[in-house]
């Protein structure tokens, strides 16, 4: 064979040595084992459903007012004598305590002077009567005919009458300007601020102090339309006498590093409804504000100023399930898991979602477990592992999915 035909049969020789035993090795080879893919269940949380009875609590936040603050004012006009003790900003104080004294006197001189001219009043007054009976009996002696009431001295005793009358209405007036240098509090309260001191020249209308109520304190909590449906609150109608009362709430609050709380009512319901928020606000009412009483060994005062949670008390709902609000899917959808620990969608009755928990009240039976996990692409019919948090593990793994949501 030449050189030339050898350079075009080799390569092709080669080609088919390639091919077949390319063919030969994979005819030769022995066949890979093969298994089924494995389902991925992730581990979810599920809570086992408990039929109960519920009890609706509303919460909202306030401020603590003073249902009454005043400003005291002077009547009279006077240096300033006396201050009391408790006649300082923060200071309690009963009612009728003497706060504030001006100089009186003065108006004890006026007191002295409107007694004279009562006393020459009546003087005067007993005088035109002896003189007016003897008039009357000289004239009847005379038989003079038709009584004159100036001859008989008739209007010169009603002059003297309406003269002690207005002299006594001056001692009574000066009396009562004399009383008026002692500004008494006109109820049991705190200081809030004081406006004059000891030495100070004050006259009619000069501001003293500014008071307020201990009596109890007010809180005015908003509350959203929707949530009125939970409460039962004093609804007051035109001629209505009695004042209604209303549920009971609890007021909690931070202060000083602890955490206190107040027991009080809802007392009254603002008649108008906030055109911009579509709020209604209502006002919780606590007795005895300041009181050392309580539950604690030194109880802390439900002080003015102080910003407060409150829960109010609501309905009872019977049959229902509670469930953490992380449960409850945007559809108003939640996932039970079955005997075969397989995911189904189940659209529930929500009654409210509320901070943490969701309150359910059909679509559930009793038994059943609901996955409190969250799922982001759950599907129908998808297995999974669970781990059971009924109970006291459940609310505090509710509260944290809650927060991590």
């Amino acid at each position: 064979m030449s050189e030339k035909k050898l350079k075009v049969v080799l390569p092709i020789a080669i080609l088919f040595l390639g091919i077949a035993g390319t063919v030969a090795i994979i005819k030769s080879r022995s066949p890979v084992p093969t298994k089924p893919p494995e389902e991925y269940a992730p581990l979810v949380r599920v809570m086992t459903v408990e039929l109960t009875t519920h009890h609706m609590v509303v919460t909202a936040y306030g401020t603590v007012k003073p249902r009454t603050e005043s400003v005291l004012v002077s009547e009279v006009s006077g240096r300033v004598t006396y201050v009391s003790a408790t006649f300082a900003e923060g200071g309690f104080f009963e009612a009728g305590d003497a706060l504030v004294r001006v100089d009186p006197r003065d108006h004890e001189l006026a007191v002295v002077i409107a007694k004279s001219q009562v006393a020459q009043a009546r003087v005067r007054a007993e005088l035109e009567e002896a003189q007016a009976e003897v008039a009357r009996e000289e004239w009847k002696t005379l038989g003079a005919g038709k009584t004159s009431p100036l001859a008989t001295r008739e209007l010169q005793l009603q002059e003297a009458i309406a003269a002690l009358a207005s002299a006594e209405a001056g001692l009574e007036r000066a009396q009562r300007t004399l009383d008026r240098t002692q500004i008494r509090a006109p109820f049991a309260g705190r200081v809030r601020q004081t406006m004059v001191d000891r030495g100070q020249f004050v006259s009619p209308g000069t501001p003293v102090a500014t008071i307020y109520a201990v009596d109890y304190v007010e809180v005015r909590l908003p509350i959203p339309d929707h949530e009125l449906a939970y409460l039962d609150l004093p609804i007051n109608y035109r001629g209505d006498q009695d004042r209604k009362t209303g549920p009971e709430v609890t007021l909690r609050a931070e202060f000083a590093g602890s955490r206190h709380s107040w027991s009080g009512r809802i007392v009254r319901v603002e008649g108008e409804i906030d055109p911009v928020s579509r709020m209604v606000h209502v006002i919780a009412q606590v007795d005895d504000p300041y009181a050392r009483t309580g539950p604690d060994e030194d109880p802390m005062p439900l002080a003015i100023g102080l910003f407060v949670e409150a829960e109010i008390s609501g309905h009872e709902l019977s049959d229902v399930v509670v469930l953490p609000r992380t449960a409850v899917r945007r559809d108003q959808t939640v996932l039970v898991v079955d005997g075969e620990d397989r995911v189904r969608f189940r659209p529930v009755e929500v009654i409210r979602l509320s901070g943490s928990e969701a309150v359910i009240g059909g679509g559930l039976e009793s038994g059943e477990r609901v996955c409190v996990s969250v799922i982001e692409a759950a599907t129908d019919g998808m297995k999974v592992r669970t781990l059971d948090v009924t109970g006291e593990k459940a609310e505090s793994e509710a509260i944290k999915l809650g927060e991590n949501k």
